[in-house]
């Protein structure tokens, strides 16, 4: 079978296909009358060992996803082509040497005018280190729960817990380049709260708020902990700046709204939070505690700037 070429996907363009070649997602087409490949990037035999004249027709996909997710993978991406919608799949990928590697295939679903399928167009992913990064990280959750990780007033993850996670996170954002974002979270005024409410009314408190500011952490990956005193901290893995200025806006306004009376608070007559915020693509070169101090110097700023307001990276 004569390898397809670039020229049956569009735009009909030299510089298109180098650019399809040279990155490591790998490009497809299948016809969907057909269900024939168009198109596979040569990438693919690099990674799965498969040459890519030997992927003829969806079959050939099929039969080389892990028996395990075969069934469930195909049915979805088949139910969810036929309504037009585009869609993504995780699964396990047999390669040619009987090994496996996690797959992230991202689909586009070209349209005919009346709304049927004309074409599958999409980009398969190398996910494993992810996977091995999430399977590491659900064993310190199991080393969490047998360890006794966390807090013992709030029942959030404790510190010991928190730089657990942080390792695991920045070696996975130094191996793959991709950005980390660190909220902390102080509670303004917090010994003036238990100079005059007591500090049983104060351990109220703060297990109150560990337990808004825990709904923030709303992805897989997203770990909250209680950093120590009426301080708590955010990892986001994989957050630029503006989706963790977004989750740290979140978390202000829960606070806020939740409406803890505070009578000496000298910025509301509720509780209220200071936060900082910073975020990082770390290098090799990179250390985390330098991170863990920036990210306390965008809250010190905060609380500089009045508290009750949030700092970001300049």
């Amino acid at each position: 079978m004569t390898e397809p070429t670039i020229h049956q996907m569009e735009p009909d363009s030299a510089v298109y296909k180098t650019l399809l070649e040279s990155t490591k997602a790998i490009p497809w087409k299948i016809d969907w009358a057909s269900m024939k490949f168009a198109y596979i990037g040569p990438q693919i035999e690099a990674l799965l060992g498969w040459t890519p004249e030997s992927w003829v027709t969806a079959e050939d996909w099929a039969m080389r996803i892990h028996a395990e997710e075969r069934e469930a993978v195909v049915n979805f991406c088949i139910s969810q082509s036929k309504a037009g919608v585009d869609h993504e799949a995780d699964y396990r990928a047999l390669t040619r040497d009987g090994e496996h590697i996690w797959i992230r295939d991202v689909v586009h679903v070209v349209r005919n005018a009346d709304g049927s399928p004309n074409a599958l167009i999409g980009f398969m992913f190398d996910i494993t280190e992810r996977k091995k990064t999430e399977a590491r990280l659900i064993e310190l959750q199991k080393e969490l729960e047998v360890l006794s990780y966390r807090d013992g007033l709030t029942n959030v993850a404790n510190r010991r817990m928190f730089d657990s996670a942080l390792e695991v996170e920045w070696a996975n954002a130094v191996n793959n380049r991709t950005p980390l974002s660190l909220i902390m979270l102080d509670i303004d005024y917090f010994k003036q709260f238990n100079d005059h409410y007591g500090h049983i009314r104060g351990d109220e408190c703060l297990k109150q708020v560990a337990l808004l500011l825990e709904k923030s952490a709303t992805r897989t990956r997203d770990f909250f902990a209680r950093y120590g005193g009426e301080e708590f901290v955010l990892i986001l893995p994989e957050a630029d700046a503006r989706a963790a200025l977004q989750v740290a806006q979140r978390c202000r306004k829960l606070v806020q709204d939740e409406a803890i009376p505070h009578a000496k608070s000298q910025v509301a007559d509720v509780v209220t939070i200071s936060v900082g915020v910073s975020t990082m693509v770390p290098s090799s070169q990179d250390h985390r505690i330098a991170f863990m101090e920036q990210v306390d110097r965008r809250l010190y700023r905060a609380k500089q700037l009045g508290r009750n307001c949030i700092a970001v990276d300049e």
